[in-house]
């Protein structure tokens, strides 16, 4: 049995029509399924977390972006008892970019049906005022998350996706946010008992997958089930040269530039020197000054080819 959790709301709309799609191929298969639409933020988390409480197995189809899947993951009670299926419908989709699952949504419906390759993929979480948060792709703060938080509320976002350019929301946002936001000292403790600082720190993003916002591979070497974070730290740059060096992360090239740090662990401390904003998978968390990303015990097993 499969259970699917739609987001309908999903790049402006379009989870609803792709879900549409999926469903009629469902049917002419005769496939037993169940179906869950979210309705507002932490309504999948909750679903989720009621569903897998009786600790059986479950494979759980996620339609929808980033966001989606970061809701379901901590909404899972049992992570060893889980299969995880993902059609991608967001905006970002850097997930499904990682594992290589493709965007055609009847052609990711059949890797979840024959499944070929199944990855067990490891868990982040972040925790912070007696709080813990997990994530698949990525956590950040500062810069990066500042753009997370501005793309929630973006205006333009429902227009680009729509014109099939949702990646451009974050560009446009980016260059909004450099002009509003100040450097900050930035302490990176790591476990390997290494305690850095960075002045004028712009972000501090720790990676599970390579890339996150729609293809910015922060950390190119970062693989999902390699039992380790990566961790990214930008500091020491001017306003315009970190601007032209973002581009370069698209295509992972950045990573040999003055003012970017990479480290790989399993488990990092970040302490800055004022309160900042905070994601977990393109999510916002409210602004945090101390926050500690670690890996979960058990990993997740996902359906990928």
């Amino acid at each position: 049995m499969y259970t699917f959790i739609i987001n309908p709301h999903s790049r402006s709309g379009r989870g609803l029509t792709v879900w549409n799609t999926v469903e009629e191929e469902l049917k002419k298969r005769r496939i037993h399924y169940t179906a869950f639409f979210s309705k507002y933020q932490k309504h999948a988390a909750s679903y989720v977390r009621e569903l897998t409480a009786d600790g059986r197995e479950h494979t759980l189809v996620v339609l929808g972006g980033d966001g989606t899947v970061n809701e379901v993951l901590n909404g899972i009670c049992y992570p060893d008892r889980i299969t995880l299926g993902y059609i991608p419908t967001g905006s970002s989709n850097d997930f499904a970019r990682s594992f290589g699952i493709p965007s055609d949504p009847l052609r990711a419906l059949e890797i979840i049906l024959h499944p070929g390759r199944i990855v067990r993929m490891d868990m982040g979480f972040i925790s912070y005022e007696k709080k813990r948060r997990r994530f698949a792709v990525s956590a950040g703060i500062g810069f990066d998350a500042a753009i997370c938080h501005e793309a929630v509320v973006s205006k333009w976002k429902p227009v680009l996706n729509r014109l099939h350019l949702g990646k451009f929301t974050y560009a446009m946002i980016a260059v909004h946010r450099l002009i509003l936001t100040s450097p900050c000292t930035f302490q990176i403790d790591l476990d390997d008992g290494r305690s850095l600082s960075f002045q004028e720190g712009w972000f501090a993003a720790v990676m599970n997958h390579p890339c996150e916002g729609g293809g910015f591979y922060f950390c190119p070497d970062a693989k999902p089930d390699d039992g380790l974070l990566n961790v990214l730290v930008v500091s020491g740059l001017r306003a315009p040269r970190l601007l032209l060096t973002l581009p370069f992360a698209l295509f992972g090239k950045h990573t040999h530039f003055r003012g970017i740090h990479m480290f790989s662990c399993r488990k990092v401390t970040i302490h800055t020197c004022a309160p900042l904003p905070v994601h977990t998978d393109g999510e916002p968390v409210f602004l945090q000054q101390h926050l500690t990303a670690s890996l979960e015990h058990s990993p997740l097993k996902v359906i990928v080819s």
